[in-house]
């Protein structure tokens, strides 16, 4: 059915639909790679998909080809309006679109079974997406996959293991509860306009989590602690955590002199279960 819709050049030049800097738009208008990503997202038949940033939609097209039970997108640029529509025609029965923005979109609307996630997400907003996604409370989550486009920095990010400049906050909250691993590399050249930089797309899929629910938020907070000051040490980043904040550290059997970087995930882990009944701020678990 793909063949009933106008080329994705001639969608952009009919409605106008000049890439937004302000929001971080590119568009990936070759199919075949559009497909290729769709792919990697796995067995879509009789799924239901969550788009996050669909655009004039390219990749729209990809996943509706994969058979889903339905593809419901989300874009917060209302000129998109008129291309979806046009999709929605097409596939009237397994496409709806939201114009709204996808951080205040509400899942617990949706159907009480896993969902998957495939998004194209700038990099000024990645990060938010992901740690919404990562920190539901819910878990297993309302999502079985999550298959992300993003700018190589964030990917890499997102899988950077310790002792690495780029590991930090989101790298940890993605291996707490997440197996994450780049799947492939797409130029910049792959795209208009073209990006300064690379992108890659990034599997995320949940595994059993390594603390309690009602951990999370401690933890949370203890790793933003650490890495809004990854430069100190961490028995200096934590301190304020309490005043013992030394001998937690060596429970653990982490370095106090070591910086946040330097700490594995499993580490962290192991300190937050040290510190979980000894924190004087009771507002550390609120």
């Amino acid at each position: 059915m793909t063949n009933t819709l106008p080329p994705l050049r001639e969608v952009i030049k009919e409605f106008g639909l000049s890439a937004n800097k302000a929001l971080g738009q590119n568009y990936l208008l070759d199919l075949n790679l559009t497909g290729k990503i769709a792919s990697l997202a796995g067995d879509l038949e009789g799924t239901t998909v969550i788009e996050i940033g669909p655009g004039p939609g390219g990749l729209t097209r990809s996943l509706l080809a994969r058979n889903p039970s339905k593809v419901i997108s989300i874009e917060i640029d209302s000129r998109f309006v008129p291309a979806l529509e046009q999709i929605r025609n097409t596939y009237p029965d397994s496409f709806e679109f939201h114009c709204m923005d996808g951080l205040k979109f509400d899942y617990s609307t949706l159907p009480n079974i896993p969902l998957k996630i495939v998004a194209n997400l700038p990099y000024n907003s990645a990060t938010k997406f992901l740690v919404d996604w990562l920190l539901t409370e819910q878990w297993p989550p309302f999502w079985s996959g999550i298959t992300l486009l993003l700018q190589k920095e964030v990917g890499e990010r997102i899988v950077a293991q310790a002792n690495s400049r780029i590991y930090g906050r989101l790298s940890i909250l993605s291996q707490l509860r997440s197996d994450a691993r780049i799947l492939m590399n797409i130029p910049a050249q792959a795209f208009t306009p073209v990006p300064k930089i690379d992108s890659v797309v990034v599997q995320i899929l949940p595994k059993q989590s390594l603390l309690p629910q009602d951990t999370i938020p401690l933890f949370e907070k203890v790793v933003a602690m650490a890495f809004n000051q990854r430069r100190k040490m961490i028995k200096s980043s934590l301190r304020q955590l309490t005043g013992n904040i030394v001998d937690c550290l060596l429970e653990a059997e982490i370095d106090p002199n070591s910086r946040p970087e330097q700490i594995p995930v499993s580490k962290y882990i192991e300190f937050v279960s040290v510190i979980q009944s000894q924190v004087e701020d009771p507002d550390l678990n609120n």
